[in-house]
């Protein structure tokens, strides 16, 4: 057999070889798989679906009030200035100044609460320990909603006397610094970690809280990474329990801002779009630069027990 006739066997290529693409990482050839097509088709579907709400929301941000009633797809001219308008309407600056600020403390507050208790039930043997555990992840199936009024009437005092903390910036973090789904996902990176380290710690003469602060947490980027970008998420689109326990604009996050432009005589849809893009350009920015770490994190974890 000639080289070219060599080459030609060991690259695949020729008239009856399946096309292939050769990746940029490993160097490679992949080959496309015709049994695979159902799947690319359905993932394209899904990405479809997944973009259209960002460009209606991204193309209504640009319309006038009457391209939005005459249900226009794209607007006939780009009103840039709807987004100055939201801005300063809706007094964005004072609520992305209290969003970021909620953001920061209640992720500061989980970390914190979640490295140690995630810690304590995957690494401490006590008493009940198993138990509790259980009783954590049940609390998973209750819905968010029927936990509303029992925190409000905690929050107001009826139910602990410990005085009124509506519309105040503890009542609006401290009811955030644990979650069930956050401490499970830590518990479940820290048993990932090898025993050999712990006993190594001990030889050293290093208790818990020293294997922990210089051994785990080090070891523990991704999963503190996928922890931070997930409360930063759910504590960004918060709407409910903002509007429900504030009555004042001083503590209100940009999810209840964005109800400015809900009026009487009907929404200010191309303004309230304005607000939505606004919105959700942090979030966005954050995950493009965090996704790796995320999927890491999530990887890591694992959903062993």
């Amino acid at each position: 057999m000639t080289n070219r006739g060599l080459l030609r066997r060991r690259t695949g290529s020729g008239p009856s070889a399946p096309a292939f693409k050769r990746d940029q990482a490993s160097g490679e050839a992949v080959t496309f798989q015709w049994s695979h097509l159902p799947l690319y088709i359905a993932l394209l579907v899904g990405a479809f679906v997944s973009f259209v709400p960002f460009f209606y929301m991204g193309s209504t941000s640009l319309m006038t009030l009457g391209d939005t009633i005459n249900r226009q797809v794209l607007p006939d001219v780009p009103q840039w200035t709807n987004y100055v308008e939201a801005w300063t309407d809706a007094r964005f600056d004072l609520y992305l100044r209290n969003s970021v600020l909620l953001s920061a403390i209640t992720i500061l507050g989980m970390l914190f609460t979640s490295t140690l208790s995630g810690y304590a039930f995957a690494r401490i043997e006590f008493p009940g320990r198993n138990v509790i555990f259980v009783i954590l992840l049940s609390t998973l199936m209750i819905p968010g909603t029927v936990t509303f009024i029992p925190q409000f009437l905690m929050v107001r005092g009826d139910v602990i006397p410990w005085g009124n903390h509506l519309d105040t910036l503890h009542a609006l973090t401290v009811p955030f610094f644990a979650t069930a789904f956050i401490i499970f996902l830590f518990r479940q990176f820290f048993a990932e970690i090898p025993k050999e380290l712990w006993d190594s710690a001990r030889i050293d003469g290093a208790g818990h809280l020293r294997f922990l602060v210089q051994i785990v947490i080090p070891m523990s980027r991704p999963i503190v990474m996928t922890a931070t970008l997930l409360t930063f998420v759910n504590v960004w689109n918060e709407f409910m329990w903002p509007l429900l326990i504030t009555y004042t604009p001083t503590w209100r996050p940009l999810g209840v801002g964005l109800y400015t432009f809900i009026q009487e005589a009907g929404p200010q849809t191309h303004l309230l779009m304005a607000g939505s893009v606004i919105t959700i350009l942090p979030v966005l920015v954050l995950y493009f630069f965090t996704q790796k770490q995320f999927t890491e994190g999530i990887a890591t974890s694992g959903l062993k027990g």
